[in-house]
Order: C-alpha cells, then sequence, then structure tokens
C-alpha cells in the first residue's frame, strides 16, 4: 500500500495544501501520477464549503482541490465521486483516491450509506495510493475514535477502513500551562482525551500528528514528513517523541 496521511491541510496564513505540497509532488512523483491518472475525490467530510451547506458543499469542496491538483501538480483528470453515478465503479477505476478534511462523522456516515468503505479499501490494498488529510487521514484508521470532530451525525458504524493498524490524532496539540492558566482553563488537554481511549483501547497505539506533519506509508515502511516531531501514545507507557523524517514503522506497528 501506498498512503500519505496528512495532519492538515492549510497552516495559518498560508495558501490551500500549499504547505503540503512537497510531500503531495513526491508521492505523486512516485507513484507515477500524471495528467492522464484518474483521481477520485472522496468531499464527505466537507459540510461547509465557502457558505454552501451539504450537500451542494460537495461541489465546491470538489472544485477547490480540483483546482489546486491541476494548476499545482498537472493531474488534471479529476472526479468528485458525490457526482458518479455508479460510486463503486469509480472508485475501482481510480489511479489515486483523494480523502478531504472536515468533519469525520458525517465523513463516515457517508461511506456507509453508499457502502464505500469495502471499495476503497479493496483498492487501496491492492495498490490504488491513497492521499487523505485530516478526516481523510483519520478513516485510513481502524476507527474513527480518535478525531477531533463533533458528531453532528451519527453513522451506521465507527469502523473505517483500517488500511494502518494504529490510530492518528490530526491536529495534535500539545498543553501550554502558562496559556492555560491565563485563561483558567479547566479542561481536559488533548493528551488527556486520547489517554481516555487508551484506556478502553489498550491494544492500539495513537499517533498524535501535530500540523504540518504527515505519514508516509510505503509498502509496510512508515515515514514521518513535516518539520516537526510526531507524539506516540501507548497504554501503560509514557509517550515518545518521534523526530521528523525519521523511520517510525517500529513505533507505530
Amino acid at each position: 500500500m501506498n498512503l500519505l496521511l496528512i495532519s492538515n491541510s492549510t497552516n495559518y496564513g498560508e495558501p490551500y495544501l500549499a504547505w503540503a505540497m512537497t510531500q503531495l509532488e513526491s508521492f505523486a512523483e512516485k507513484n507515477n501520477l500524471n495528467e492522464k491518472s484518474k483521481i477520485v475525490f472522496l468531499p464527505f467530510a466537507g459540510v461547509n464549503i465557502n457558505g454552501k451547506p451539504y450537500p451542494q458543499s460537495y461541489d465546491e469542496y470538489a472544485e477547490k482541490v480540483r483546482k489546486v491538483f491541476a494548476e499545482k501538480l498537472g493531474l488534471n483528470d479529476f472526479v468528485s465521486v458525490h457526482a458518479a453515478a455508479d460510486k463503486k465503479k469509480t472508485i475501482s477505476e481510480a489511479d489515486c483516491i483523494v480523502g478531504g478534511g472536515g468533519n469525520t462523522f458525517h465523513f463516515v456516515a457517508e461511506m456507509h450509506k453508499f457502502g464505500l468503505m469495502e471499495a476503497v479499501r479493496n483498492a487501496v490494498k491492492n495498490g490504488t495510493p491513497y492521499i487523505g488529510w485530516s478526516a481523510g487521514s483519520n478513516i485510513a484508521c481502524p476507527t474513527l475514535c480518535t478525531t477531533n470532530d463533533m458528531p453532528i451525525i451519527q453513522p451506521a458504524s465507527f469502523e473505517c477502513l483500517n488500511l494502518v493498524p494504529f490510530q492518528i490524532n490530526p491536529h495534535y496539540i500539545d498543553p501550554h500551562p502558562e496559556i492555560d492558566k491565563m485563561i483558567k482553563h479547566g479542561g481536559e488537554t488533548r493528551q488527556v482525551r486520547l489517554n481516555e481511549y487508551l484506556a478502553v483501547n489498550q491494544h492500539i497505539k495513537v499517533a498524535g500528528l501535530r500540523e504540518a506533519t504527515a505519514l508516509w506509508v510505503d509498502n509496510g515502511k512508515i515515514t514521518l514528513r513535516g518539520g516537526k516531531k510526531m507524539i506516540v501514545f501507548q497504554y501503560g507507557k509514557e509517550p515518545v517523541d518521534v523526530e521528523p523524517n525519521a523511520d517510525v514503522t517500529k513505533y507505530l506497528m
């Protein structure tokens, strides 16, 4: 399998997908993607794009991503699966599948609604490259349980693609006690929430992906890309920070 699992699409003040462009270019080159490659987009996490609510948001989202892929990557054959009459057939014909960010619960609900979890899983396990960011990275995991999103809809199941055996928490942020003290924050930190997950899922590891980082899964080898460390959580053990551009396979598998 070849997966590029990105924490976030956009850094503050930067153009859409700008920080990830180096990773996207390398991934496209590695997988021989070109202007003739069919890119199939999964827009289901986009429930409110450019002021347009679901389902009109899907058209807005698809155009937003299509423009970047065409102008920056030269990938012009771009199809959003929501507009396809035969969605499963469209997935099977993809040269690359792309899962966008947004609300993970809605993404997963729509994937189950249209019966696409198995279709995408089979395609990727049979060699179709997969790119996801934020919610699109969440759904590569066994479940959606480590998303940061509000449950705006109840999916038929929390089960996701299960392409990797660990969970991802995208947009991972470290606690800042001095800031928390200033604003008198009394709620749980992200680490506390993830420890709650681990308390009842003790066999699963969690990758805390800080913004501007990504995991590149290349036929069993997992590399951390970007300029920041990744933090790995495991039940009963101290969290481990891993340096960028390292082989992180042993930490997650």
